[in-house]
């Protein structure tokens, strides 16, 4: 099933949608191989629209750039629903000196591999969560420029 990108209130200004969503099926394929299929909805949202779902399913009251949920019911489909703030995104890609394309794509590839079991709770967890991250964009760029 490819993946499926909806937008809440923003734009997300995604390219390549089918690339991406190919992708995500072979990043997901890689590092869980028992998976038949993987059903990804990425849902592009505001700050305030993300903010709510923290608060209301997290009990947190914080700003954040991303939020996954992992709504798989053990039948071999990978189910996952990932919100994304674009304007957490811009403001992360200003911050880190980056393109907003590139940190986009580094939060999607972020929500899959959340989904895929890596964690980002304790420093060394957050140090191979950015390495996985960074492989991702280098090969998703790899691919995309060819």
């Amino acid at each position: 099933m490819p993946a499926k990108f909806h937008e809440q209130e923003v734009k997300s200004s995604l390219k390549n949608k089918r690339k991406l969503s190919a992708f995500l099926d072979r990043l997901v394929a890689t590092h869980l191989p028992e998976i038949k299929k993987a059903a990804l909805n990425y849902i592009f949202c505001t700050d305030e629209y993300l903010l709510t779902i923290n608060q209301e399913y997290l009990k947190h009251d914080t700003l954040t750039d991303i939020i996954t949920f992992d709504l798989s019911d053990g039948n071999g489909i990978l189910t996952g629903e990932i919100y994304i703030s674009t304007e957490r995104v811009a403001d992360n890609a200003a911050r880190y000196g980056t393109t907003v394309a590139d940190e986009m794509h580094r939060v999607i590839f972020h929500g899959a591999l959340h989904l895929c079991g890596f964690k980002d709770k304790k420093d060394a967890d957050k140090k191979l969560m950015r390495q996985k991250e960074d492989e991702c964009l280098e090969a998703y760029k790899n691919e995309t420029e060819q």
